[in-house]
């Protein structure tokens, strides 16, 4: 299965039909070329293998991002809780 994370265009460099886009904070470039609508900086696009495939609307973009944060911190504070109780069995404590 593969999941895309809604990805806000922030360039569009329509000579090479390439763009600019933001990813959780993380910026990469993507093709336009398979995409069949009409794009603007600040639009949401779902990036796949390098290219942009879907336009979606900015409060479902917004909605996805909001549980994959959510999924993140309760992932980072499972990884924090199973740190603590790998070293309460460290036997040098």
């Amino acid at each position: 299965m593969c999941l895309s994370i809604p990805s806000k265009i922030k360039k569009i460099d329509k000579e090479n039909n390439v763009c600019t886009v933001d990813t959780m904070g993380v910026e990469r470039n993507a093709s336009l070329d398979l995409i069949d609508q009409p794009v603007e900086v600040g639009d949401y696009v779902l990036i796949h293998i390098g290219f942009a495939m879907n336009k979606i609307d900015e409060e479902d973009a917004l909605e996805s991002l909001a549980i994959y944060r959510e999924i993140i911190e309760k992932m980072e504070e499972e990884d924090r809780q199973q740190a603590i109780l790998d070293g309460d069995n460290c036997p040098n404590r």
